[in-house]
């Protein structure tokens, strides 16, 4: 992880890794309440994302990933 001082503070950046994880927890919960109140169709949403989980443990790289990597954000780790 690579940290750059600004005006004497520690500045980090977060690793895709931890960015994917959070997006994943978040896609998770929204699509578990979008159940609870909408429609039993939204469980398609979950089944999305761990797809893509799945995706990005086999292959290296989810729909997701590829597009925060275009932003500039950073690969905690190479493999």
């Amino acid at each position: 992880m690579s940290a750059t001082t600004t005006a004497g503070h520690a500045r980090t950046r977060t690793p895709l890794e931890r960015i994917l994880f959070a997006l994943a927890g978040t896609m998770t919960l929204l699509s578990a309440l979008l159940v609870a109140l909408v429609s039993p169709w939204f469980l398609l949403l979950t089944a999305f994302v761990g797809i893509n989980q799945w995706l990005y443990v086999t292959l290296g790289g989810c729909p997701a990933s590829l597009v925060l990597q275009r932003v500039g954000v950073a690969r905690q780790c190479d493999w």
